[in-house]
């Protein structure tokens, strides 16, 4: 299964407390940190709530 690589490039300052909530439901700690997570759809979810505070690629495994 493919994978997703996820890197936060823009701050969450004076976004909605519910962007902030997804950034952290991620586990992004801190701005350029990178994760990886298996391509389903909640996380296909998430990252369309935060699209403008991140960017990701798929990476096939």
């Amino acid at each position: 299964m493919a994978k997703l690589r996820i890197t936060w490039v823009r701050s969450a300052i004076g976004q909605q407390a519910r962007h902030k909530k997804t950034i952290k439901a991620l586990g992004l700690r801190k701005l350029h940190q990178t994760v990886e997570y298996e391509d389903v759809p909640q996380i296909r979810g998430m990252i369309n709530q935060v699209h403008h505070l991140v960017e990701w690629t798929v990476v096939e495994d």
